[in-house]
């Protein structure tokens, strides 16, 4: 497998790096067996399957990925919360709240991601909206910072609603987002969660048999209804590379998802297109007690990489010269990735030390001398 590296610098930089990449032929070795499926790489949104990705169906209790999304962004974990009067007795799956029952908002998430408890979706809505269709504002502008402009959500939980609906391709996004959170990460990976309350039912197992049944499984969320079919949101990591698969309407859908990720953990290997921290170009500094510096990279690209030969291309948007002093971590531009002329990646460059400005008599020296 040969890779060539070439910088070359210019008002901006191109990284061109030949790897072998390519797309799954659907129509070959599988085919996922429910109505909608996606199958994506989780740091570079590559997508390696599609079946129906942008048909819009219901999800079920996947619906939950963004209601826990907003609770650990928008609530302390540790908090106690006062359990709304209309979270008891949702119909559906439960961690059986009680009105008014006190309870830590952390408990409240794993209940909601673990147990998929219903209830705990109606107590995080109206302790961070206010009101469950507050809260539904606020997962539909986040779905629409997101991407996702083909999901509507109209409960916080995924019980059916002919205008609840999403896409493979949407939910993907959803959990690609979701899973950048190491908060999110940690509570979707866990297997069993004991909440801190007085009620017995506070043993929390996780019914995603992905996390014990599939190697590398760590995560995300099932969801059912009789209307929505059996849907799963699975994440799964091999040699630092993390995928996510999406099937909606699927019977199968444990074992079309573990083959889903076999068959693309098979058919692509992870390749380290940029580590955090490596240096992209020289910037010149004028004025500066150092002459010049280099950009680096604020995280590391791993793309997923078959038996295609293409070329993924990365561009550096930053300036060549800045005026000191520059201070070590400053954003000074952007290296984004491209596939096939497709954005793939946008990842912030900073500037990798701090220089101080020269001063008057510094000035004087380095000119005469």
């Amino acid at each position: 497998m040969k890779k060539k590296l070439k910088y070359i610098v210019v008002l901006i930089v191109s990284i061109c790096i030949n790897v072998l990449f390519g797309t799954v032929d659907v129509s070959g070795g599988i085919q996922a067996s429910g109505q909608a499926a996606i199958v994506l790489d989780v740091s570079s949104g590559t997508i390696l399957y599609e079946k129906n990705i942008y048909e819009k169906l219901p999800m079920a209790s996947t619906t939950k990925i963004m209601t826990a999304l907003l609770a650990i962004e928008n609530a302390d974990l540790d908090k106690i919360v006062t359990v709304h009067p209309s979270a008891q007795g949702i119909e559906g799956s439960s961690i059986y709240l009680e009105a008014n029952e006190k309870i830590k908002m952390k408990d409240l998430v794993y209940g909601l991601m673990l147990r998929s408890g219903n209830d705990a979706a109606i107590a995080i809505a109206c302790e961070i909206g206010g009101s469950v269709e507050e809260f539904v504002d606020l997962m539909n502008t986040r779905a629409s910072e997101i991407g996702a402009n083909n999901t509507n959500f109209v409960n916080p939980n995924g019980l059916y609603d002919v205008n609840h609906y999403t896409t493979a391709y949407d939910l993907g996004l959803i959990t690609k987002e979701a899973l950048s959170n190491p908060t999110f990460r940690e509570i979707v990976s866990t297997k069993m969660w004991v909440a801190e309350r007085s009620s017995s039912y506070k043993y929390f197992s996780n019914k995603n048999k992905i996390l014990s049944q599939y190697d590398g499984g760590d995560g995300v969320k099932t969801g059912f209804t009789k209307k929505s079919g059996r849907c799963l949101v699975a994440s799964a990591t091999r040699e630092g590379m993390q995928l996510i698969a999406v099937t909606l309407n699927d019977g199968n859908w444990f074992n079309t998802t573990m083959e889903l990720f076999d068959y693309c953990f098979d058919l692509y290997k992870p390749y380290t297109h940029f580590t955090k921290g490596e240096k992209i170009h020289n910037i010149s500094i004028v004025d500066g007690k150092k002459e010049a510096t280099y950009s680096v990279t604020k995280k590391e690209l791993i793309v997923p990489v078959s038996e295609s030969d293409s070329d993924i291309i990365s561009v550096v948007k930053a300036p060549n010269i800045i005026d000191a002093p520059v201070t070590k971590g400053t954003k000074i531009g952007l290296l984004q990735t491209y596939k096939n002329g497709k954005l793939l990646d946008s990842t912030e460059l900073i500037i990798e030390e701090s220089i101080e400005k020269l001063t008057f008599k510094e000035k004087v020296m380095r000119f005469l001398f």
